[in-house]
């Protein structure tokens, strides 16, 4: 029988094993099975395609422009999501007034806000922006409510002999610690989504720059090995950023889930 191992002390050379046998598989079947470029490119092809746009410099440029969309998007989800999420969780009178309102917003579609986006802000930062806190609200705002709505009756009454009296007391004391896992939960789905919405937004032409915006240009090029380094940017640094995410959720707000109380 094995040993059982926890994701975060595997051994990373059963990660190389992984990629390397997947980029041998890779050029193997592009190579010898596709045999077209176009449809297809090698490894080395994709390998020559980042060397050469690295040597370019603008790469870096959509990167830093895609980074800023999604910071953008996500800062005002959660500026916007947590308030309201708290308080119609709490709140009833606030549930039953803006339930109404989140439940027809909710269903439409982040990319139908696309050409609202552009009229509204134009080809700006902040248009893309906009259309990745469309898609990032709701699951930090539901999230939050569910949280809320879950927080124990007993924690609240213990609070209110403790000297918590106020509903402001009550909130930041007792609920607002107790609803911090579905706040992490929230965020974390969040931010995948948000990055979804961010190569959605700039492949439509909400920005002239970033990783979606430029994998449509190169299609349009027929450089198709341009569009999987820029799709393989797109997988790296989103695990990149779910795993600094997760990271920092579970050494500072989840602290006690790891051990670290003091």
């Amino acid at each position: 029988m094995g040993t059982n191992t926890s994701p975060g002390k595997r051994s990373p050379v059963w990660l190389v094993i992984s990629l390397a046998a997947a980029i041998i598989f890779w050029q193997v079947v592009a190579d010898y099975v596709v045999r077209n470029k176009f449809i297809l490119p090698s490894a080395t092809d994709t390998f020559a395609a980042f060397l050469q746009l690295w040597a370019g410099g603008t790469i870096w440029v959509d990167i830093w422009t895609s980074l800023m969309h999604f910071a953008i998007g996500l800062f005002l989800a959660l500026a916007i999501g947590v308030p309201i999420g708290i308080c119609i969780g709490w709140f009833e009178k606030v549930n039953r007034l803006l339930d109404p309102l989140i439940e027809i917003i909710r269903p439409i579609p982040p990319l139908a806000w696309i050409p609202f986006a552009i009229v509204w802000f134009g080809l700006t930062d902040f248009s893309a922006g906009f259309v990745i806190f469309i898609g990032s609200v709701f699951p930090i705002l539901i999230n939050t409510y569910e949280g809320f709505r879950s927080v124990p009756r007993v924690f609240v009454e213990a609070g209110r002999m403790l000297g918590c009296t106020s509903s402001l007391s009550l909130i930041r004391y007792i609920a607002l610690p107790a609803a911090l896992p579905h706040l992490a939960a929230g965020f974390r789905i969040a931010s995948g989504v948000a990055w979804m919405c961010l190569v959605a937004a700039e492949m439509f032409g909400v920005s002239r720059f970033g990783l979606g915006q430029k994998i449509w240009w190169y299609y349009n090029l027929h450089q198709m090995d341009s569009v999987l380094v820029y799709m393989l940017l797109l997988g790296f640094i989103g695990l990149f950023i779910d795993y600094l995410f997760r990271y920092g959720i579970d050494h500072s707000l989840l602290r006690w889930r790891v051990g670290e109380v003091n």
